[in-house]
């Protein structure tokens, strides 16, 4: 009836702010769920060292799976669980979404066009271990093994020789089982949009203190498009006077070089640009801050999410129509040294500043294609630019490809400083050269 329906809808919206423990959050997302079975997914993606579920709310008018054509997004907070303003903030979000679908034309468009993953807390018990809630430091940071899951990931320069621990091992299932476009992760401790790469060599610049990828004019304008949307980010303002950050943003290696780190790893072996939210200058803040952190907040975590449709998107298909899986599409120079393949529906995602650009879509073993297009900026119509490529005398599923976890940027430098190269080497040797132009 009409009356349990509104009971139903009021419940799933009073949300407060405070801090929310792990019981209250896994209620207050079940209720959200319950109270729009239509327009969202509740599912873990996996537990905690102490068995605590990894829970994801999706979002969107298809929730339950993708759908070709509608690029994927997530939010991570919460992945050190001291660093805790994220956390509540995306419970905020998640209530300012659905409660504005169908109201809101922006917010009815943007679930309509995009598959949005929200994951309020990586480190549940990390957040329930945190007893004294402390601005700068606590062991809370850490799971309940005592790492820091963001130095957690396979590492694309060295051999971080890390033990890949539960929470991070369900990230990285995750990433690999969707097609992830765009991403960011909330932490806490600074007030800065720090981007990729947070670790680098001299293949990437690091010799000159930025660690620079083959897409850093599109991590730039995400980085931007955040802190720009913030109420105060953008002025660069640091925590302390020791710290200053132009336009509030900054390239991670220039900050501070980490190994083992997330965005890095969704940007390299998960086709995913990830940046990093550092949120506030206080770790842990005092509950009755949590409202002007989520009015600070709001409109830039909406004008982030729809980066997701920047570029060009489409399919590769056979001759018979068929999607061709791991078919490699990307701009041409910009590779990356992992190459971005299509997915299971023959379906590529490119994020892309406007301009122009040639397309190269390679299925192995026969000639590649080459498209030149010009790439206006989409956002605003929920869709990025859609272009397919058929290739007409394939008839063939081509063989499933994936990337070694090796360092594989280590490859390219020893590329770089071999004498006597190989065929093999000067292939990476060039993908070197153009990374650094």
């Amino acid at each position: 009836d009409v009356v349990g329906i509104f009971c139903l809808v009021s419940v799933a919206a009073t949300l407060d702010f405070k801090y929310h423990g792990a019981v209250e959050l896994e209620a207050y997302l079940k209720r959200v769920h319950a109270a729009y079975p239509s327009l969202t997914h509740l599912h873990s993606i996996g537990r905690s060292v102490e068995g605590e579920d990894l829970w994801v709310l999706v979002l969107g008018r298809f929730p339950t799976h993708h759908k070709i054509g509608i690029p994927e997004f997530k939010y991570v907070a919460n992945m050190h669980g001291d660093e805790t303003v994220g956390r509540e903030i995306l419970l905020h979000l998640i209530d300012f979404l659905v409660t504005n679908y169908r109201r809101d034309p922006d917010v009815t468009r943007l679930l309509n066009n995009t598959r949005i993953h929200i994951m309020p807390t990586m480190n549940p018990d990390g957040f329930e271990a945190t007893k004294v809630p402390d601005c700068y430091y606590s062991q809370g940071r850490y799971n309940k093994n005592g790492e820091d899951l963001n130095r957690n990931f396979p590492d694309a320069f060295e051999n971080n020789n890390v033990s890949i621990q539960p929470e991070t091992r369900a990230v990285m299932d995750w990433i690999k089982n969707e097609t992830f476009v765009l991403s960011a992760n909330l932490h806490g401790g600074a007030l800065v949009a720090s981007y990729t790469f947070d670790n680098g060599n001299a293949v990437t610049g690091s010799l000159r203190g930025y660690s620079r990828s083959p897409d850093d004019d599109v991590f730039i304008h995400l980085a931007k498009t955040y802190s720009f949307n913030h109420a105060s980010m953008h002025r660069g303002t640091g925590c302390d006077n020791r710290q200053t950050f132009p336009q509030g943003i900054t390239n991670g290696y220039s900050w501070y070089q980490l190994e083992g780190g997330m965005q890095d790893y969704n940007y390299i072996w998960g086709q995913c640009f990830e940046i990093t939210l550092e949120l506030s200058c206080c770790k842990y803040p005092p509950a009755d801050q949590l409202e002007k952190f989520w009015r600070d907040n709001k409109v830039a975590l909406i004008e982030y999410i729809k980066q997701v449709h920047l570029g060009v998107k489409g399919q590769v298909t056979d001759k018979n129509g068929n999607p061709i899986p791991n078919a490699i599409v990307e701009a041409k120079g910009r590779p990356h040294v992992c190459p971005y393949r299509t997915n299971e529906h023959g379906e590529y995602f490119l994020l892309l500043l406007p301009g122009t650009y040639v397309i190269n879509a390679t299925v192995p073993g026969f000639e590649s294609m080459l498209k030149t297009l010009e790439i206006r900026d989409n956002t605003d119509n929920f869709s990025a630019l859609k272009h397919d490529f058929s290739f007409s005398e394939v008839s063939i599923r081509s063989r499933a490809a994936s990337c070694p976890k090796t360092p594989l940027y280590q490859e390219l430098q020893r590329a770089s400083a071999a004498v006597k190269p190989t065929p093999h080497i000067l292939a990476l040797v060039t993908v070197t050269l153009v990374i650094l132009k």
